[in-house]
């Protein structure tokens, strides 16, 4: 199964999202296809039959356009023109391909490819698989609001030109409306005929130049019977101007008393819509604009250690293992250990955390974040699409890229909208026709025409998407990642969150307060052989037993045969000598008599300690206790979930004494303990049975089922990489108190995004009927096609707008 998302052109409303959705799954081969039509982009899952270029045909052909672009990359080792052609026949052969020029003397690739449907790595990665080394030359990527500020420009240089053209048209018509005598002046003066004339060639312009555009997406959809929101524009728009040109210079044809213009109204639609799409396209840029920020973080060149010295080097050309030089106040360019100098890291933009992190030889820095006042030098460990801040953009592009089950809805109306839109203004027309007053046709036109323009597909096609790209990029700027958009629905209607206990509500860095050994063995050689079999391993307690061991001095001998115990614990040979150090559980699973030290682990557990038994060749020898206190923030986290309405519960492994003289310390309402992995999930299930959807935070490896099974896994940043692999949504920060955050900012979104569908749906059932003219015998309004134009254009500026409000969540005003 393969996963590609194209950027695809000349989508405006929602019925293109949804042609363009059908066009792709028709594809054989094509197992899944989602629009995001605020970002403008196609994800599609397929197999063997279907590849980017068949996408794009596919979608060609329903009438529009998939984006191109061009990546360069630098190649070494070409020596001759045979190595030019072997590299460019491997890139065409590439899916999403579409051309390659090698050039000898440069050593540059250029490649032509569907936008989207390959990486730089990808192509870098076909030149090195042609037997060439290939690396990606570095350009700023282009962020969803670099795309919006594009084509806003491009609006706003139409807009422009249509109201230079429609402003003399507005000014004589409106002018005849509400000065006195203006009618009477413009017919004495130039005539009645010469200013439909001027009005006529003024309009021609507009809709022959700025609103060509809804001719040339408009006209050809409509002619394949599957008509957008651009076919109601030029629909409209083409009869005002036809029926007004041919009152101007046939009017012989139409019926006595009939004989109008209406060229202000087919001018005037152009504009105002032009002027809506601007606004929109302005808006959707700063909804992208988490995306923006993070492709900012990331710094062009690095100081980088080569051959005795330091030179500035690209970033894409670090490699694992370079050493690279962080002055004081710069951006760290790559992920990597720090081998030289101590400092303190901002890694605020990332994690959300307000406090700088000590880091010293060791520490991890990752690649994004700010450098304190010490100069550091770090080896790099990840570079391109595996580093930190690479992945966190891949995450949110794909959130918000994500359809919601909410979305569903909205498809199936937006399919036969605009079909249904254009029924009801011919039947809006004939009613006109048969029962309206004298002129019928001028009325029948004008009513006819506003049903056609005040329709908004638009709006209802981006009520969903805009929500979502400003939820997700809000939730990023404060270390919530959402790695699946459509968590942020299942998010809002969880009513249990259970979590982890080690590493999640508490510290993860437990402290070894008791060290107990069976009669007849040695306190130092027994702590010596556990210290090394937990040597090999990365848990909190294995840390806490080394601890106590570096601090008494104790040198350690190599372990060998490690193999860890889920939920149990390890097995390891030091020395010859074979020990097995965990839980009860697996003393009993071992067949170790542990009665020795029965009775002081029991009342260790009993104090809320966490006790480990140790065995050496199969005889007890030694009971641990170690303590882990909760994070500071645990409590207030709990207590605002509590708040929410949502009950807790604790999921651990951990001895039932400690679990819940944590529960009761941190003020949860459910305890399951002593649990193996698997237990968990059978915990998760009976949750979700007893109280409904059930959301799990962990961050350790035996967590993972845990968190797949449950629906929302949240996953804490500083856990392990199965588990934020595993996980729907991801705590950079490692602070609990972004579970309460995340929910809370799920529950704004989906908020947000009924509020939108409220208002793109109830606008459409209110005004649509109201242009037909339902309120006309009643005395109402019979609306004006310019009217209807700018409410439809503010209709799509209103939605877009209110999902903007996200991006001051959790900001204090």
């Amino acid at each position: 199964m393969t996963t590609t998302t194209l950027e695809v052109e000349g989508m405006t409303c929602a019925s293109c999202a949804g042609r363009v959705e059908r066009a792709a799954k028709a594809v054989p081969g094509v197992t899944e296809a989602s629009v995001n039509l605020a970002m403008k982009t196609l994800r599609a899952d397929f197999s063997s039959g279907a590849d980017p270029a068949a996408l794009a045909a596919a979608v060609k052909k329903a009438g529009y356009d998939i984006g191109n672009t061009d990546t360069r990359l630098n190649v070494e080792g070409m020596t001759c023109a045979s190595c030019v052609g072997r590299i460019e026949r491997a890139l065409k052969a590439w899916p999403g391909v579409t051309g390659a020029e090698v050039n000898l003397a440069t050593g540059d690739a250029l490649v032509h490819h569907l936008a989207g449907s390959v990486t730089p790595s990808e192509l870098a990665a076909v030149v090195k698989k042609a037997g060439y080394e290939a690396t990606p030359v570095h350009k700023t990527a282009t962020a969803p609001a670099a795309r919006h500020d594009a084509e806003a420009k491009r609006l706003r240089a139409s807009f422009i030109w249509s109201l230079v053209l429609t402003l003399p048209v507005f000014l004589v018509v409106m002018s005849e409306h509400m000065i006195p005598g203006a009618h009477a002046f413009i017919a004495a003066t130039i005539g009645e005929r010469t200013s439909w004339i001027i009005q006529f060639l003024l309009t021609t312009a507009v809709l022959a130049f700025p609103g060509r555009q809804f001719l040339t997406h408009g006209v050809p959809t409509l002619l394949r019977a599957a008509p957008d929101m651009n076919s109601l524009v030029a629909l409209g728009a083409s009869a005002a101007w036809a029926y007004s040109t041919v009152a101007t210079f046939a009017p012989g044809l139409l019926p006595p008393g009939s004989v109008h213009v209406y060229f202000e109204a087919a001018a005037t639609i152009c504009t105002l819509i032009l002027l809506g799409r601007m606004l929109e396209a302005r808006a959707k840029g700063r909804a992208g604009e988490a995306i923006a920020h993070l492709l900012s973080l990331a710094p062009a060149v690095a100081h980088t250690r080569r051959g005795g010295t330091v030179i500035d080097l690209p970033v894409e050309e670090l490699r694992a293992g370079d050493v690279i030089e962080v002055r004081p106040g710069e951006r760290i360019a790559a992920d990597g250990a720090v081998v030289e100098g101590t400092s303190y890291i901002d890694r605020s933009m990332l994690t959300g955390e307000p406090q700088p992190v000590e880091a010293g030889p060791g520490d991890e820095a990752i690649g994004g974040t700010v450098n304190g006042q010490g100069a550091l030098a770090l080896r790099v460990t990840r570079t391109g699409d595996d580093a930190t801040l690479a992945r966190i953009i891949r995450m949110v592009s794909d959130a918000q890229g994500a359809k919601l089950p909410i979305q569903a809805l909205v498809d199936r109306i937006t399919l036969w909208f605009v079909p249904a839109v254009m029924a009801v203004a011919l039947l809006t027309v004939l009613a006109w026709l048969v029962f309206g007053p004298a002129p019928v046709l001028g009325h029948a036109l004008v009513a006819g025409v506003s049903v056609l323009i005040i329709a908004c597909p638009c709006a209802m096609g981006l009520a969903t998407p805009t929500s979502i790209m400003v939820g997700t990029g809000r939730g990023a700027e404060l270390g919530l990642l959402f790695r699946k958009g459509d968590a942020l629905q299942r998010l809002e209607a969880a009513r249990v969150i259970a979590f982890d206990k080690t590493g999640t509500l508490t510290l993860g860095h437990p402290t070894l307060v008791e060290f107990t050994t069976a009669p007849g063995a040695n306190l130092n050689e027994t702590l010596t052989l556990v210290a090394a079999a937990e040597a090999r391993s990365e848990h909190p307690i294995a840390r806490a037993i080394l601890a106590e061991t570096e601090g008494r001095g104790l040198a350690l001998p190599e372990a060998s045969d490690a193999a860890a115990r889920p939920g149990l614990g390890l097995l390891a040979t030091v020395e010859g000598r074979r020990l097995a150090i965990g839980t009860s559980r697996l003393m009993e699973a071992e067949g170790i008599n542990t009665t020795p030290l029965a009775e002081r682990a029991k009342t260790l557990a009993a104090e809320g300690k966490t006790t480990v038994l140790a065995a050496i060749d199969g005889k007890i020898a030694a009971v641990l206790a170690v303590t882990d206190p909760p994070k500071d923030s645990a409590a207030s986290a709990i207590a605002a979930l509590h708040k929410a309405g949502v009950k807790t519960a604790l999921i651990t492994g951990d001895s039932r004494a400690t679990a819940e003289r944590v529960a009761a310390t941190l003020g949860i309402d459910h305890v399951v303990a002593e649990v193996l992995p698997e237990g968990k999930l059978a915990a998760i299930e009976e949750l979700r049975a007893a109280h409904g959807p059930t959301a799990f935070v962990g961050d350790g490896i035996n967590d993972a089922p845990a968190l797949a099974a449950a629906d929302v896994g949240l996953a804490i940043g500083t856990g392990t990489d199965v588990a934020i692999e595993t996980a729907d949504l991801v705590l950079m920060s490692g602070d609990p108190q972004g579970v309460a955050s995340a929910l809370e900012l799920s529950r704004a979104t989906m908020r947000n995004i009924r509020q939108n569908l409220g208002w793109a749906f109830g606008y459409n059932v209110v005004l649509i009927p109201v242009a037909a003219g339902v309120l006309y015998p009643f005395g109402g309004p019979l609306l004006s096609p310019m009217l209807a134009a700018g409410a439809m254009a503010a209709s799509s500026v209103i939605v877009v707008s209110n999902a903007l409000r996200l991006r001051r969540y959790g900001r204090r005003t």
